[in-house]
């Protein structure tokens, strides 16, 4: 049975994102599988990592469940906006302090080498722009896709790690942003 964590990203949690991971969340739950959702924008904590690797700074309680369902889930599901050509800074600060090195990756002693810490997950990236996919494709080399798939996501084990970009968000018509939800439920329905 698929275990999946839906982490809605854009701290507007009245946003077009909060409409996909809706979907998302309803086609898993019409097949059977276990679902929960972390919605950044209700949640409390300190965005920044203030020292780095130096010093350990504490977890906040919604930080701590955030890695609890991380390591409970085997399917990943990340909705959010691109802003700036990456991820709002507020979920940039949620995987600073939630994927900590002996959570999501360890670095071996006196090796440049490291262990993937959250491998047999996969996860699904649900990207929403105003930017055209090819603007952002061939100008941008998709430098915040990339950020999240390969840096961070690959770097801790997790793989595959499919993208669904929606582009051109502000263009879209009525019914161009349903047919967006219902192929998303789909996805969802497939935990994919």
């Amino acid at each position: 049975m698929k275990k999946v964590l839906i982490i809605q990203g854009n701290p507007n949690v009245d946003s077009f994102c909060s409409a996909l991971a809706e979907h998302y969340e309803k086609g898993a739950l019409s097949k059977g599988m276990h679902v929960k959702k972390l919605e950044i924008g209700k949640m409390t904590f300190d965005p920044n990592l203030r020292y780095g690797y130096r010093k350990r700074m504490e977890l906040e309680e919604d930080l701590l469940k955030a890695q609890e369902l991380i390591l409970w889930a085997n399917h990943l599901v990340f909705v959010y906006p691109t802003w700036w050509g990456t991820m709002p800074a507020v979920l940039k600060g949620f995987i600073d302090r939630t994927f900590l090195p002996g959570f999501s990756y360890q670095y071996r002693k006196s090796s440049p080498l490291w262990d993937k810490l959250l491998k047999n997950k996969t996860a699904r990236l649900i990207v929403t722009m105003d930017t055209p996919k090819w603007y952002y494709h061939f100008v941008y080399k998709k430098a915040g896709h990339t950020l999240m798939k390969k840096g961070i996501l690959e770097f801790c084990g997790v793989k595959p790690v499919r993208i669904s970009t929606i582009g051109s968000l502000k263009f879209l018509s009525t019914g161009k942003k349903q047919a967006w939800l219902e192929k998303i439920a789909r996805l969802g329905e497939k935990a994919i």
